[in-house]
C-alpha cells in the first residue's frame, strides 16, 4: 500500500527530526484506538483547528495549493511527489491521505527551520520567549483532513507545552547553574582560606624556625663566648698560679736567706755560749784545796794544759768571726768538739775525784746498806703476816688471793712470748753500725707515729692510718717522715715494729686515755683490727697490758722473798725513779686509762674486717675478767676504781650479751663483793667506792647501763 508506506515514511522523517522526538505512547491499543484511526475517519474539522485558525488569525492568509510551498523550495519536496500517487487511486482515502502528507511537508520544513531556531534560541535564552511568541513564518494548513488538524493542533501545543518545559528546565537549570557558581564560588573562598591559612601556618612555621635557629645560633655564640671566657678565666688562673708560684718561689728563698741569717746568728750565739762554757770548764780545771788534796799534782798540770788548748782552739774560730761572717758548720763542729773534750777532761777529773773520795765514802754506803737492809726485812715479815693473815680470811671466807692457775699459766705465757720477741731482734735493739741504728729509728717511727695520730681522728683518717699500720706490718713500703721505710729491710724488723707498736697502743692507754676517756674507743679500734689480721701484735699488746697493768689480768702479784720493795712496787705497776714511787692518784689515772682500753677493745671490732672471722678478743673475755675480779679478795682502792671503770665502759655491751646473767653478777656484785671492798677502804680512799656504789644502784633501779661516752658510731665512720 503505497498510502501506509508514505504515512510510515512521513512519520520516520518527523521522528528523525529535532521536534519528532516525542515520547511514544504504547498504551494506544489498551485505549482502543486503531492505528490508522486518524487517515480513516471522517473528514471533519478538529476540536483543536481553533487554535491553528488563531495563529493564522494574525497574518495574511497564504495559499495551500502545493506548488505555492512547493515552488518558494528550490529542492523538490514530498508533496510534489504525492499527487501522482493520488491521481492514480481517486479514492477518498487517498484524498485524506495525501492532505495529511501535503499539511505535513510545510509542517516538516517548519520543524528543521524551528530545529535551527531552537538552537538558536538555546544558546540565546534570553530571547526565546520573544520568538515563540511571534514565530517568522506559518505554513500553510490543509483544512481538508480534521485529523491532520488535529494532529498539528497536537505538535503545536506539544510544542508550547515542550517550549514551556524547557523554558522551566532552563530556569531551574540557570538556577542550579547559579546555585552551582556560588557554591563554587563559596568552595574556592573556602579553599582561599585554607590556602591563605596554609601560606600563614607555613610562614608562621618558616618564621619560628629563623627564630630557633637564630635562638640556637645565639646560645652556641653564647656557648662559644662562654668557652672563650673559661680559656681566658683558665690562663689567667694558671697565670695567676704562675705568679704565685714565682711569689712563693721568692718568697722561699728570702725565708732560706733569713733561716740562712737566722742559722748563722744562732750559730754564733752557740759559738760564744761555747766559748762561755768552755772558759768556765777551764776553770774549773785550775788546782783548788779540794783538788790538790784529792789528786796528785802532775794529773791537775796535765787537766789544765790540754784546757788552755781546747779554749785556745775556740778562740781562734771566735776571732774567724771576728770580721762579720758567720762562723760555718765546720767551725762549729770543732767547737763543739773541743767543748766535748773539755767536758770529757772535766768528767774524768771529778771520776778521779770521786774514786778519792770513794773509800770515804764506802763505809758510810756499808751503814746504809745495812740499814736498808733491816727495814726491808722488816717489811717483807709485815707483808707475809698480812698475806698470811688475808689467806686465812680468804679461806674463810672462800673468796682467792690470786688468779686462777689457768688464768696465771696463761699470763706467763704471753710474758714469755713478748721475752722471746724482745730477743729475736736484739740485734736491731743495740745497733753496731750507724745504718743499723739510723734503720731502727725509721722503723720505730713509722710504727708509733700513727699510733699517736688516733686520739681526736674521725673514720676516714683512722682507716687511713690503719691502712698503713698494715702496710708495715705486712712488709710493703710505707712513708714516714719523707723516707721510705718498710720491714723486709731487716730479716728482725718485723719483730721489732711489732713490739713497738704493741707496746705504743698500751702506752696510749695508759697516758692518752687516762687523761681524755673518750679516747680510748678510736684506739681500741684500731687495735681490734691490727690484732685480727696480725693475731702476734694482739699477743704482745695483752703482754705490755699485763707486765703494765697486773690487774687486766685480773692478778694480784704477791710478794717474793728476797725482792726489794721497789722491784716489788714495779710489778705491782707503779712508776719507781729516782726521784721515788709515784703518788697513789697519778697510779690511779694510769692503771684506769689501761683498763678502760682494754674494756673498749673487748667490744669493738674493726668495721671493715671480715664479717665471717671471729673477734680476736671478744666480749668472752670481759665477763671472764669480771667473774675473776669478784673471784678474788678486793684490794683498797685499786679494786672499786678498775671494776667502776671496766663496767662503765664495757657494761652496756656485756648487758646486752648475757642480759639475765649479767644482772645475776651485778646483784652479787651490790650485795655481796660491795661490801668487802667497803671493809678494806680506808676513810680517804673512798671517792673510787662511792662512784662505784652509785653505778650500781643506779643500773639496778633502772635496769639499764648507758652506752659510754664517746662510743663509735656511723656517723663517725662516714666522716
Amino acid at each position: 500500500m503505497p498510502s501506509e508506506n508514505l504515512r510510515w515514511e512521513t512519520l520516520q522523517a518527523l521522528k528523525n527530526s529535532p521536534k519528532g522526538k516525542i515520547s511514544f505512547d504504547p498504551y494506544w491499543s489498551e485505549r482502543g484506538e486503531h492505528i490508522l484511526a486518524g487517515c480513516k475517519d471522517v473528514l471533519s474539522l478538529s476540536p483543536h483547528s481553533a487554535v491553528i485558525l488563531e495563529r493564522l488569525g494574525s497574518l495574511p492568509l497564504q495559499k495551500s495549493s502545493f506548488l505555492s510551498s512547493s515552488s518558494r523550495d528550490s529542492s523538490p519536496s514530498p508533496s510534489e511527489e504525492i499527487p501522482a500517487s493520488v491521481s492514480s487511486t481517486g479514492s477518498v482515502s487517498d484524498i485524506n491521505t495525501r492532505n495529511v502528507l501535503l499539511s505535513a511537508a510545510p509542517s516538516l520544513k517548519n520543524e528543521r527551520e524551528q530545529t535551527s531556531n531552537d538552537e538558536v534560541k538555546d544558546e540565546n535564552p534570553e530571547e526565546d520567549v520573544s520568538e515563540v511568541s511571534s514565530p517568522a513564518s506559518l505554513p500553510s494548513i490543509s483544512l481538508l483532513s480534521p485529523k491532520a488538524m488535529e494532529t498539528a493542533g497536537r505538535i503545536i501545543r506539544f510544542e508550547e507545552e515542550h517550549r514551556e518545559k524547557a523554558k522551566l528546565a532552563l530556569r531551574l537549570r540557570q538556577e542550579a547553574q547559579e546555585k552551582l557558581v556560588v557554591s563554587v564560588a563559596n568552595a574556592e573562598s573556602e579553599q582561599l582560606k585554607r590556602f591563605e591559612e596554609l601560606m600563614e601556618l607555613k610562614q608562621r612555621q618558616e618564621l619560628q624556625s629563623m627564630k630557633d635557629m637564630m635562638d640556637r645560633e645565639t646560645k652556641e655564640s653564647m656557648g662559644r663566648q662562654e668557652k672563650l671566657k673559661e680559656e681566658q678565666r683558665h690562663r689567667m688562673k694558671i697565670l695567676n698560679l704562675r705568679l704565685r708560684e714565682a711569689e712563693q718561689q721568692r718568697l722561699r728563698e728570702a725565708e732560706l736567706e733569713k733561716q740562712r741569717q737566722t742559722e748563722g746568728r744562732e750559730r754564733l750565739r752557740t759559738l760564744n755560749t761555747i766559748q762561755e762554757e768552755i772558759l768556765q770548764l777551764n776553770q774549773l780545771l785550775e788546782p783548788s784545796s779540794k783538788t790538790r788534796t784529792e789528786l796528785p799534782a802532775a794529773s791537775i798540770s796535765s787537766y789544765s794544759t790540754r784546757g788552755n788548748q781546747l779554749c785556745s782552739q775556740v778562740s781562734e774560730v771566735v776571732r774567724k768571726t771576728a770580721e762579720g761572717e758567720f762562723p760555718s758548720v765546720e767551725d762549729m763542729t770543732a767547737a763543739e768538739r773541743a767543748l766535748h773534750e773539755m767536758r770529757a777532761l772535766i768528767r774524768l777529773m771529778q771520776e778521779e775525784a770521786a774514786k778519792a773520795q770513794e773509800k770515804k765514802k764506802k763505809e758510810e754506803e756499808q751503814e746504809e746498806e745495812r740499814r736498808k737492809q733491816a727495814e726491808l726485812q722488816a717489811q717483807q715479815e709485815a707483808q707475809k703476816k698480812a698475806t698470811q693473815a688475808a689467806k686465812e680470811k680468804a679461806q674463810r671466807k672462800g673468796l682467792q688471793n690470786s688468779a686462777e692457775d689457768a688464768t696465771l699459766k696463761w699470763f706467763k705465757e704471753l710474758q714469755d712470748s713478748a721475752a722471746r720477741c724482745t730477743q729475736s731482734f736484739e740485734q736491731l735493739n743495740s745497733p753496731k753500725d750507724a745504718q743499723t741504728k739510723k734503720l731502727k729509728l725509721e722503723l720505730q717511727k713509722a710504727a708509733t707515729i700513727p699510733v699517736s695520730q688516733i686520739a681526736s681522728n674521725s673514720g676516714s683518717q683512722l682507716r687511713e692510718i690503719f691502712d698503713k699500720i698494715d702496710k708495715l706490718l705486712s712488709g710493703r713500703q710505707v712513708v714516714s717522715g719523707g723516707k721510705s721505710v718498710s720491714t723486709s729491710m731487716h730479716p728482725q724488723g718485723l719483730d721489732f715494729v711489732g713490739y713497738k707498736l704493741a707496746e705504743k697502743f698500751v702506752k696510749q692507754g695508759e697516758e692518752e686515755v687516762a687523761s681524755h676517756h673518750e679516747a680510748a674507743f678510736p684506739i681500741a679500734v684500731v687495735a681490734s683490727g691490727v690484732w685480727e689480721l696480725h693475731p702476734q701484735v694482739g699477743d704482745l699488746i695483752l703482754a705490755h697490758l699485763h707486765k703494765k697493768c697486773p690487774y687486766a689480768v685480773p692478778h694480784y702479784p704477791p710478794m717474793k722473798e728476797g725482792t726489794p720493795v721497789e722491784e716489788y712496787q714495779r710489778i705491782l705497776g707503779y712508776r719507781v725513779d729516782d726521784s721515788g714511787v709515784e703518788g697513789q692518784d697519778s697510779f690511779l689515772k694510769r692503771m684506769s686509762g689501761m683498763i678502760r682500753l682494754y674494756a673498749a677493745i673487748i667490744q669493738l671490732r674493726w668495721p671493715y674486717g671480715s664479717k665471717q672471722a671471729v673477734a680476736p678478743h671478744g666480749l668472752n673475755h670481759g665477763w671472764r675478767w669480771l667473774a675473776q675480779m669478784l673471784n678474788m679478795e678486793p684490794l683498797a682502792d685499786i679494786t672499786a676504781t678498775l671494776l667502776f671503770d671496766f663496767l662503765e665502759v664495757c657494761g652496756n655491751a656485756l648487758m646486752k650479751q648475757y642480759q639475765i646473767q649479767f644482772w645475776k653478777l651485778i646483784l652479787l656484785l651490790k650485795e655481796e663483793y660491795f661490801p668487802r671492798i667497803e671493809a678494806v677502804t680506808s676513810s680517804g680512799q673512798m671517792g673510787s667506792v662511792i662512784r662505784l656504789k652509785q653505778f650500781l644502784e643506779t643500773s639496778l633501779q633502772s635496769r639499764q647501763i648507758s652506752p659510754p661516752k664517746g662510743q663509735l658510731s656511723s656517723t663517725f665512720w662516714r666522716s
